[in-house]
């Protein structure tokens, strides 16, 4: 595996410098592996890891399932991108089990998230149904605990 793939998945956060370093090659060659991986599509962008609810002005996030029709000679496919589009969508996955799609939604209000599904995303022609569910609060994110003691983060204690 290119060993500035593997440090970004095992550690994103590091900088190129960092990266060069742990990988024993130089930096040069480290933003050249990086450039790389743009190019290839491979490496779409750092993101970084967010507890919103510290904001005064946090945004409402959401789930939705989705029911969609496939397309004859296009399955999931040009609905899910159609859909990917939108700018309030953050994710959108092709899903097995009782649902096709699943959605994350960003907007600043419920009644904009709700607005989004209820004049955007339903009344699209192959969607057959939605199932919407308003994030309360998030205890992880990004493999980061949030919002934890420190005492909570350690090894649970085994009693027999």
């Amino acid at each position: 595996m290119n060993p500035v793939l593997k440090l970004l998945i095992e550690g994103g956060h590091l900088t190129t410098a960092q990266m060069a370093q742990v990988a024993g090659i130089p930096e040069s060659e480290v933003s050249a592996h990086l450039e790389q991986l743009k190019r290839d599509r491979v490496f779409l962008g750092w993101r970084p890891v967010l507890d919103l609810s510290r904001e005064s002005a946090a945004a409402v996030r959401a789930v939705i399932e989705v029911k969609i029709t496939p397309e004859r000679g296009g399955g999931f496919n040009r609905l899910a991108e159609r859909l990917s589009r939108f700018d309030e969508v953050e994710s959108c996955y092709l899903m097995s089990g009782a649902y096709d799609l699943l959605i994350f939604v960003n907007g600043p209000s419920l009644q904009r998230v709700a607005g989004f599904v209820s004049e955007k995303l339903s009344t699209l022609e192959g969607v057959l149904s939605t199932s919407t569910h308003f994030m309360l609060r998030s205890y992880k994110e990004g493999s980061f605990l949030i919002d934890a003691p420190a005492q909570e983060t350690d090894r649970l204690k085994v009693s027999p």
